[in-house]
């Protein structure tokens, strides 16, 4: 196993959970001390006119009704609209620090460790229950800060994000467990020879 490779990658995917960690809190503060429009953009009323749209008071939407701004937000529409970046953000930097975590530990103590079985399960499970959570987020404040803007009728709460990552975390758990019988296995050989 080529070490050298392996804590390059080490520091690489610390760096991006870093900076995926700042960058969570500076669009989070940036986002919150803006006293700007808040725009969101919908496919919802993709079909309809303009005209026909139940839009709300300050709020300036695009010829093609893609794109909603209120122009003087509430507290709660510029939450909902940081809704839409920061779980994601939030997400991908305790994904990336768990992963360095993981890779320092195969550096470390090897890959056939405890160690690193223990935690490829915790790294699977924050995918696997970190995408659905992190998705609904995303929907929900989307949703609600549509409606917020231009209420109707069937404007529901929306999900949004790749679900293919909920196997691959499932795949993670199932790993760490298999690799944790494995070092039990090697373990009681040792001890047996």
């Amino acid at each position: 196993m080529d070490t050298r490779l392996t804590r390059a990658l080490t520091s690489v995917t610390f760096t991006l959970a870093v900076l995926c960690g700042l960058a969570f809190v500076g669009t989070g503060i940036a986002h919150l001390l803006d006293d700007g429009s808040v725009c969101v953009r919908t496919g919802f009323w993709a079909n309809a006119a303009l005209g026909d749209l139940p839009i709300g008071t300050g709020v300036e939407a695009s010829s093609s009704t893609t794109r909603l701004c209120q122009e003087d937000p509430s507290a709660a529409q510029r939450i909902a609209g940081l809704g839409s970046e920061l779980p994601w953000l939030l997400f991908a930097a305790l994904a990336l620090l768990l992963f360095s975590r993981l890779l320092k530990a195969v550096v470390t103590d090897g890959p056939f460790t405890d160690a690193v079985a223990g935690r490829l399960t915790v790294l699977g499970w924050l995918i696997t229950l970190g995408t659905p959570l992190a998705g609904l987020v995303v929907g929900w404040s989307h949703s609600w800060l549509v409606d917020s803007m231009a209420p109707i009728v069937g404007s529901g709460p929306e999900f949004s994000g790749p679900m293919v990552l909920v196997l691959a975390g499932l795949s993670a758990v199932i790993m760490g467990r298999i690799m944790r019988e494995g070092v039990r296995m090697r373990e009681d050989l040792e001890g047996t020879i």
